[in-house]
């Protein structure tokens, strides 16, 4: 095999690439990716990886970026993740090495950039190996947003929102999964730590839809229509009343319903019309506080 590793550089990259995603799709890819190393192979398939051996890191990694690059694949594969999740693990850190300076004041090496240099890095380096364009736009993203803001502190359900919109909704899950392995991948002993477990908390939040008046089949424009009521306050108490309506039975939000009650609303005096909308956004409130809870019980979180 040592003998011969080189033949590989007069093999189709697709044949290339599916030998080397069997390695990468096997319940020991740590150990496969060794070997590929090993007999001279590696460096005509993915020579980038290479490049992160010897190259020591800063701050709490206690390991090189080549074992903690292998460590935090291999954990992909213990938990049997699919390959583009396998294949932003391993790609994750590829950058490091060629964005690795020192710091005289910190006295410490920084990679700043190393996940912009890495995505760029990995698309070159699936793009050689042709694999699907779909796959490979998806390891990209995940390499490029691998360093997201995890402070729970300071972190806003914004910024949150921001995370989502930039992976996408479809992919925002596997990034957590991707974060995990590269805790593990330092050799913390919890792949999903509390403020982990909190950002996964915000991200369902986030990706909830709120429970609001927006929730109605009907809309401000629709109650102006159908009850001739002129624009003003009348038209979001009705539309608040109806939420709470909706809220006890989910069932009565249909848009006959609705706007057959709109305009045996709109006949109430306004007073009374305002307290049955206050009432209704008390519902909704209470509505909002059950579903954060349900959310923020099953992370383990506050």
């Amino acid at each position: 095999m040592q003998k011969t590793a080189n033949l590989l550089d007069h093999i189709a990259a697709e044949r290339v690439r599916d030998e080397f995603s069997r390695v990468i799709m096997s319940p020991n890819l740590m150990t496969g990716v060794v070997i590929l190393n090993r007999i001279g192979a590696l460096k005509h398939v993915v020579p980038e990886l290479e490049e992160g051996i010897g190259i020591k890191q800063n701050g709490e990694h206690i390991y090189e970026v080549w074992e903690h690059t292998l460590r935090v694949a291999q954990h992909a594969a213990d938990r049997d993740w699919p390959l583009h999740v396998r294949l932003a693990a391993l790609f994750h850190d590829i950058g490091k090495p060629r964005t690795r300076l020192w710091d005289d004041n910190k006295k410490d090496y920084t990679f700043h950039g190393h996940d912009v240099v890495g995505a760029k890095m990995a698309k070159k380096i699936l793009e050689r190996l042709k694999y699907p364009k779909n796959l490979a736009q998806t390891v990209v993203k995940l390499v490029l947003s691998h360093m997201f803001f995890t402070d729970i502190d300071q972190i806003t359900l914004s910024a949150v929102r921001r995370l989502v919109a930039k992976v996408g909704p479809d992919n925002v899950w596997d990034l957590m999964k991707v974060r995990m392995c590269d805790r593990v991948g330092m050799g913390r002993p919890k792949e999903n730590p509390y403020r982990l477990r909190k950002y996964e908390s915000m991200i369902e939040e986030a990706m909830r839809a709120p429970t609001s008046v927006a929730m109605l089949k009907i809309k401000g424009e629709d109650v102006l229509r159908e009850t001739g009521l002129p624009p003003g306050p009348k038209i979001g108490f009705i539309l608040h009343a109806l939420l709470e309506e909706v809220l006890d039975n989910p069932e009565s939000n249909d848009r006959t319903f609705l706007v057959n009650r709109s305009k045996e609303l709109a006949k109430l005096p306004e007073n009374e019309l305002k307290k049955l909308g206050e009432k209704g956004k008390e519902k909704k409130e209470e509505k909002e506080e059950e579903e954060l809870k349900k959310i923020r019980d099953k992370y383990h979180v506050q």
